[in-house]
């Protein structure tokens, strides 16, 4: 085979794969987009609950555990 005939096949391999990227691409941005347009029709519009909204007081950390720590940082001087 010469040169020629060679780069006549290169260029018709490099065609024929970029004319099938190029499809397999637009399908699946066509397919995306349709999905896309057939999920946001079936979706209904969620309408929004009227609950009263009741803020949680936070009172800081517990006694208890205030206690617990103080007596475990005390255990592990005595300790170290």
């Amino acid at each position: 085979m010469e040169i020629s005939e060679l780069l006549a096949q290169a260029a018709n391999l490099m065609l024929t794969g970029m004319i099938g990227v190029f499809l397999f691409l637009s399908i699946l941005i066509f397919a995306v987009k349709g999905l896309s347009k057939l999920a946001a029709t079936e979706q209904e519009p969620q309408q929004p609950a009227n609950k009263k909204s009741s803020k949680a007081v936070s009172t800081g950390v517990p006694p208890a555990h205030v206690a617990a720590i103080s007596a475990a940082v005390s255990q592990f001087r005595q300790n170290n």
